[in-house]
């Protein structure tokens, strides 16, 4: 057996060889990302391990799938940017990773909205210019606020014990209602009646077309004034444009972002310099003391790190031994 995986970074590569010394397995860690031009170094494999926000196109599974590799294994959990018809067509094995660490998001989107609300960017300013003072900038409290969570995954769901643990009051949305959540009566009819309940908006669902910039001017309006936005989870869900008007207007607070609708290509690199930075509406919110910018990195720790990698290479393991897998994904 012998497996390929795409995109690994030096941070991994120690949690691979761990894997392949204990499994006896031979791994091939390829620096690169999958695309038409490293799909051919997978001939002669069994299987591919990836991670990428860069699609999955269908030129590059069909040329995956005629070198012979159809049991393909993200080490994350979204898959909204593979090709669905190029999987059909091609009778790929696909898994994810459902659950590598709820935790770490919750806590980073947490961590985030507790230094809006505590105003710490603005203090961190004053501080190095010399300056102690206290006001204007007076703070609000999370135990006093309404949080609503949209989707109720197991991050949402982890997310909503961190804000019960604050004492705050947590509403939620989703099209599959969690049994224990039902029982508590944590759910509300509709986004709207979130839209309107909340003082913090905390966006856990994965992207969809039916969900595609979700938050849009439509959307904002519905809203409390001075509403907190939090979104962890894909930069899709959010219209940027109309965000910015809702910043604006002071319809939103603030918001706390780690993911960014136009981010591939933009979250990971090193350009330099702020100015380097080839996207001026990333660069409005980045200037904003009251928006917190984050380049994707809510995942971004020692458990999680471990999990995605060894968790996918046991996938992909089980697909080319079996034919299937326990985190296989339907498409």
């Amino acid at each position: 057996m012998k497996i390929i995986a795409y995109g690994i970074r030096d941070d991994e590569q120690p949690y691979l060889e761990q894997w392949s010394k204990e499994q006896g397995i031979e791994v091939k860690a390829v620096g690169d990302l999958l695309d038409d031009k490293t799909v051919d170094l997978a001939k002669g494999y069994d299987g591919a391990v990836v991670y990428q926000q860069k699609p999955y196109t269908a030129a590059v599974l069909d040329k995956l799938a005629a070198n012979g590799v159809t049991n393909l294994s993200l080490r994350n959990v979204g898959v909204d940017n593979v090709d669905a018809d190029a999987v059909k067509r091609n009778g790929f094995k696909v898994t994810n990773v459902p659950a590598y660490s709820p935790e770490a998001i919750a806590e980073l989107t947490v961590t985030q909205l507790m230094r809006l609300l505590r105003r710490t960017p603005t203090f961190d300013r004053k501080q190095a210019n010399g300056d102690l003072t206290w006001a204007p900038d007076i703070a609000d409290e999370l135990n006093s606020m309404t949080v609503g969570i949209v989707a109720t995954g197991r991050i949402g769901r982890a997310a909503m014990k961190i804000y019960q643990g604050f004492g705050a009051k947590v509403i939620a949305y989703d099209v599959f209602h969690n049994p224990e959540l039902e029982k508590q009566g944590i759910y509300v009819d509709t986004l709207d009646e979130l839209y309107a309940q909340a003082d913090v908006i905390s966006l856990h669902a994965p992207a969809t077309k039916d969900n595609e910039k979700m938050l849009n001017d439509d959307a904002f309006s519905k809203m409390k004034d001075g509403v907190w936005i939090l979104n962890p989870a894909r930069g899709a869900l959010i219209d940027t444009d109309a965000l910015i008007r809702a910043l604006d207007s002071g319809k939103v607070a603030g918001a706390a972002l780690d993911v960014y609708e136009d981010e591939v290509g933009i979250f990971n690199t090193d350009f330099g310099s702020f100015d380097a930075i080839p996207d001026e509406r990333l660069k409005n919110l980045m200037k904003r003391e009251n928006v917190l910018v984050t380049p994707h990195i809510a995942f971004y720790t020692k458990t999680a790190v471990k999990n995605m990698v060894q968790f996918a290479l046991n996938n992909n393991k089980q697909l080319i031994e079996t034919g299937k897998a326990e985190n296989e994904v339907k498409f």
